[in-house]
């Protein structure tokens, strides 16, 4: 059985999988541009984290110190 902050980081791996795959025309290299849209999603995903009320964090099992953890590593931190 995986703990609730595992479960988190799957899924915010898997949306930063997700995110590193798309490509955009904006003139960039794929590369660099994945690299900044995977960033941009570990920001996005870590600041939801921390606006989660106690009935969320206790669905995904995590409490407010883990919560708080999670969501205040620094987006170029995997």
């Amino acid at each position: 059985m995986m703990s609730g902050l595992n479960d988190v980081r799957l899924v915010l791996q898997s949306q930063e999988l997700e995110a590193g795959q798309q490509r955009t025309t904006a003139g960039l290299a794929p590369r660099v541009t994945s690299g900044w849209s995977l960033f941009w999603r570990r920001r996005q995903t870590r600041k939801a984290l921390l606006e989660l009320t106690q009935e969320q964090l206790r669905d995904i099992g995590l409490d407010t110190e883990q919560a708080r953890q999670e969501g205040l590593k620094p987006f170029w931190r995997g």
